[in-house]
């Protein structure tokens, strides 16, 4: 036994020092173990190698059986363990209805520090609904930073599908994704970054068929669609049903965002611009172009004018307008004003 023994750490050592894997050094055990069993059953009583190795044939057999239940065990527990994390994966997450759970607590924990926000504030971002008109260069990433702070509902129209030309600055997409309708791209991308988060897609033009039904379903919405038609009527129905709008625009290297809110005393979007300008004078992206994390810059400005909101922190841009010139880093505020004749909110 004790010669057995010797013999099959001289084996291991050696395959160690070699660098064989455990695998073949395990093997060359096993191996071991049939030759000296074999001699046990072959070899007559009273035979020098028989006498050398344990004499009995039953010790070894007892030993190997021993050896083959532990490793029947490891297998069985493996496999068990295998098949729970399976079950644990193919369990969907469910968004926790009432109080938060431990998750997350903690996934919010830098937002529950803040004083502006603490406790209640996140509550409020879970129970809120926001509609983001347009999963573009805006609404990308002001749909990311909305689902990553934890907004419990997100609603998302537009009509398009991902094209290459957009993967330049909506980073929500992916070329994997080129051909899909935006909003089903958008739902994809945040539901694997929180999927604590509900997303409603609309594949479909946001027309005055179900505008107003639409917005009345949220409380707050964000238009960062690149047309004034469908500008002038986010700001319509928005102050129709008394929902503080969020909108911003960009051109070439500059952006501005504002919050119109002309239930709070704010002006809104047609007050400042009563009239949509003549054709050729406010081109699109696709015509001017623009530069690719500008729309990061002020889509992320959006989605934290919507958290002040939805929270009550700090001071929103009620009757102010932010324009950031991302060419010369510079930012300014100017101030606005309603307007009396304006036909959406005036007198």
């Amino acid at each position: 036994m004790i010669l057995v023994l010797g013999l099959a750490l001289t084996l291991w050592a050696v395959g160690a020092v070699m660098g064989a894997p455990r695998s073949v050094r395990l093997n060359m055990m096993g191996l071991l173990y049939v030759a000296v069993l074999s001699l046990h059953l072959v070899l007559p009583d009273g035979h020098p190698l028989r006498l050398a190795t344990g004499e009995s044939a039953a010790l070894w057999l007892i030993l190997g059986g021993f050896v083959v239940l532990v490793l029947a065990y490891r297998w069985g527990l493996r496999r068990l363990r295998a098949r729970a994390a399976k079950g644990q994966a193919d369990i969907p997450v469910q968004a926790h209805q009432g109080p938060m759970g431990e998750i997350e607590l903690n996934r919010y924990s830098r937002h529950i520090v803040l004083r502006e926000i603490g406790g209640p504030g996140q509550v409020a971002l879970k129970n809120a609904r926001v509609l983001v008109v347009g999963a573009g260069g805006l609404g990308a990433p002001a749909l990311q930073y909305l689902a990553a702070a934890g907004v419990g509902t997100l609603g998302v129209i537009d009509a398009d599908v991902v094209e290459g030309s957009n993967l330049q600055r909506q980073v929500i997409h992916t070329d994997a994704r080129i051909g899909m309708p935006k909003v089903f791209s958008a739902q994809a991308a945040l539901e694997a970054l929180n999927p604590f988060v509900t997303v409603r897609p609309y594949q479909r033009r946001f027309d005055e068929e179900i505008a107003a039904e639409l917005v009345a379903e949220y409380d707050l919405v964000l238009d960062g669609t690149d047309n004034f038609a469908t500008r002038y009527l986010v700001n319509r129905v928005a102050f129709t049903a008394g929902v503080p709008l969020v909108s911003g625009a960009l051109s070439q290297w500059e952006g501005q965002l504002s919050v119109f809110d002309p239930a709070r005393g704010a002006p809104c979007y047609q007050c400042v611009f009563p009239q949509a300008p003549a054709p050729g004078l406010a081109p699109s992206c696709a015509e001017a172009g623009v530069l690719g994390p500008l729309p990061g810059v002020v889509g992320a400005m959006m989605a934290v004018e919507a958290v002040k909101l939805l929270t009550g922190a700090g001071t929103p841009l009620r009757g102010e307008m932010l324009i950031y010139d991302a060419l010369y880093g510079e930012s300014r505020k100017i101030t606005l004003a309603r307007r009396g004749d304006c036909p959406v909110c005036g007198d």
